[in-house]
């Protein structure tokens, strides 16, 4: 397991950067002003985009996460200060900021993107079969949303405007796609702010989290990174209670490797039913498709012990750099977790995986693949409904990321409920 001092990062992460910008040419209208400025003519998108201001955009450094506007995004925490620790904590300890209202966040947001295109807009498309649950669904959002240092400084999207990977702007585009879909357990990869951004920020909106980083993040290979990447896994402290949970280096041919996954059992407090989450990256590109198959291989194991052989209900998401073709896709099908991957459910015969999940272009070519997943005990759980993917004319001739969507890889959400008819099983 990966290990940390704690007392030094927790110091460090104590200072707050709650002043804003001392130069008047950077800053920002209040929100109130944005919503006056708002664009009649513009078709609203979910949720609509302020629209542009007069005067120049600022444009930031990478390493600069502090926000120029003035109350909560002003409020994170300072990266520098974070990046004088380069071992980080897998659970942090920060002490509780005061709540924030997601709207006045999403329209902080807005401000930062108003000259930006208006989000795109998804449908969720409703897979249920039967009656109503009595319960309300839990939703789960599965999501990439590219390290900002590999975004910046190593993966070369020839398409994309390195204006548009802008980090001030870049974690606005993520937050409000976030914002947008409200899920109840959130789970990222290639996260490297959370400190001085996601936790803060989201613990202001009642979620809590943990970070488990790479051991050897390929984003500290990048000048004025902000420390590695790792997958985070939040959840709202009002709908659940945390029963356990395991931090896991996954293996592969008895060794290990340099991928991670947080597995955490959950208590749902209107049901008082225990279920487990997981999120996990594995290995990366052509050439390691044994690799891969390993780490999946480790990984079931680990999980059929922490839901004592699928007598707790589980949900899997993960960025897996699998096609469906692959072995370790096959084992997570065939395993006897009696797992099923959620989007399959919105094609026509509820066999097939989505075309795609990620579409870029490098200097190597394009590249459009389906390579991310929300896998669930079909058992115990039942899929109501799952967020559509943006279509080709969506995405555009650029591919991702862009002005308008912040990732490489499309966010992935669904709603489950539990089966009413197995509540023996928890």
């Amino acid at each position: 397991m990966y290990q940390s001092p704690a007392r030094s990062l927790c110091s460090a992460l104590s200072t707050l950067c709650c002043a804003p910008a001392a130069a008047s040419s950077l800053r920002l209208r209040s929100p109130a002003a944005a919503r006056r400025a708002r664009s009649p003519h513009r078709a609203p998108a979910s949720p609509a985009r302020a629209a542009p201001a007069a005067g120049p955009r600022a444009v930031h450094s990478m390493g600069n996460s502090t926000s120029r506007l003035y109350s909560a995004l002003a409020k994170t925490l300072s990266s520098s200060a974070v990046s004088q620790h380069r071992e980080y904590l897998e659970q942090s300890d920060v002490e509780q900021l005061d709540p924030i209202d997601p709207k006045e966040l999403l329209e902080e947001c807005q401000v930062i993107l108003q000259k930006r295109p208006p989000r795109l807009q998804r449908n969720f498309v409703d897979l249920r079969t039967d009656s109503i649950s009595s319960h309300r669904p839990i939703r789960v959002m599965q999501w990439n949303i590219l390290a900002q240092a590999l975004g910046e400084g190593k993966d070369n999207f020839i398409q994309c405007p390195m204006e548009a990977l802008n980090w001030e702007e870049r974690k606005c585009l993520i937050l409000e796609e976030i914002l947008a879909y409200k899920p109840d357990i959130l789970c990222l990869q290639e996260v490297d702010h959370y400190f001085d951004t996601f936790q803060p920020l989201l613990s202001r909106l009642g979620y809590q989290s943990t970070f488990f980083p790479k051991p050897w993040s390929p984003c500290l290979d990048v000048e004025h990174n902000n420390g590695p990447d790792g997958c985070a896994l939040f959840f709202l402290k009002d709908r659940f209670e945390l029963i356990k949970s395991v931090n896991i280096r996954l293996t592969a041919m008895k060794l290990k490797t340099n991928q991670v996954a947080i597995a955490q059992t959950l208590k749902c407090n209107e049901t008082e039913k225990l279920f487990c989450i997981a999120v996990t990256h594995l290995k990366a590109r052509t050439g390691w498709e044994r690799f891969r198959s390993a780490q999946g291989c480790d990984l079931l194991q680990n999980l059929k012990n922490i839901t004592q052989g699928a007598e707790i209900p589980l949900i899997i998401c993960g960025d897996f750099n699998a096609e469906p073709t692959e072995e370790v896709y096959k084992e997570f099908s065939n395993s006897s977790l009696n797992l099923n991957s959620a989007y399959k459910l919105l094609s026509a015969d509820g066999q097939s995986e989505p075309p795609y999940t990620t579409w870029k272009i490098r200097p190597s070519g394009e590249c459009r693949h389906t390579l991310d997943y929300i896998w669930y005990s079909q058992h115990a759980l039942n899929v109501n409904s799952a967020l559509s993917l943006l279509t080709e004319e969506q995405i555009g001739p650029n591919r991702l990321p862009s002005f308008n969507y912040p990732s490489d890889h499309l966010s992935l959400v669904c709603d489950f409920s539990f089966n009413q008819d197995l509540d023996r099983l928890l």
